[in-house]
């Protein structure tokens, strides 16, 4: 089974990319799943329910985010009509909306998708690793491939997830920085895994935003209104290779796109 992550997708170049080259990287590939972070896509911050739509129609099956999700205020009555829109499972409780996803991939194959947040340098939240015990012990026991978005600030926090689920999940995939890592590996017991899995926007940017509004707030510490760049439109993406019988990970690799 082939699984293809997008990382993180910032304002409308990221948008665009997705939308003129999805279909085909797609079809090409012979991709069974195409999960995707979407927290960034409108203007940089948060997500709407009309650009929720738009990537769903794309070819995107699942969309995870991360502590933007809340930033467009449209998007909370619109949590409930849509199951496909994930935000992290360890929010608090009564939260809207839902951090577990299970659904049926194109090949047949029954899945699991799980949202999870990072605490450190982030704001405090429930433990992300109790949390994804708890979330694991609601999939049906007929679903062995799991992907789990661990969308954290800390390389040490990713890292830690990684090695708990070990064995537990099909992939941990790191997401929130939007910078590609370069350790992608299968870990001992199956389960895939990758620090970050990088950005789908523009990369001649200071993680997609603007350099110039970036560079002045660190240059005089003062306030700056951060907007999404244009230039060198990329889509950083992980594939995974998924035993569908066990949920092992056969191989895991970063795939990089560009807008013509």
């Amino acid at each position: 089974m082939k699984i293809l992550f997008i990382g993180d997708i910032v304002g409308s170049p990221g948008r665009k990319i997705v939308h003129e080259r999805l279909a085909d990287i797609l079809a090409q590939r012979e991709i069974d799943l195409c999960i995707a972070n979407g927290e960034n896509a409108a203007s940089g911050f948060g997500i709407t329910p009309r650009i929720t739509e738009d990537l769903l129609a794309s070819g995107i099956e699942v969309i995870t985010s991360g502590n933007h999700i809340w930033d467009r205020k449209d998007i909370l009555d619109f949590f409930p009509h849509e199951p496909r829109l994930l935000r992290p499972a360890n929010f608090p409780n009564g939260s809207p909306g839902s951090g577990l996803y299970t659904g049926q991939a194109r090949n047949g194959t029954p899945y699991a998708v799980l949202n999870l947040q990072g605490r450190t340098f982030m704001a405090p939240l429930d433990d992300p690793f109790r949390g994804a015990a708890r979330e694991l012990a609601k999939i049906p026991p007929d679903v062995k491939v799991i992907v789990v978005d661990m969308h954290a600030e800390a390389t040490s926090e990713k890292q830690a997830m990684g090695w708990y689920l070990d064995g537990k999940v099909s992939a941990v995939i790191g997401t929130h920085t939007h910078v590609p890592t370069a350790d992608f590996r299968v870990l001992p017991a199956g389960t895939a895994y990758i620090t970050d899995a990088g950005m789908t926007g523009p990369h001649d940017s200071v993680i997609g935003m603007d350099k110039q509004g970036v560079l002045q707030r660190f240059l005089d510490a003062m306030p700056a209104r951060f907007v999404v760049a244009e230039g060198n439109v990329q889509m950083n993406t992980v594939l995974l290779d998924i035993d569908e019988a066990t949920g092992r990970a056969r191989s895991i690799d970063r795939l990089n796109f560009r807008l013509d």
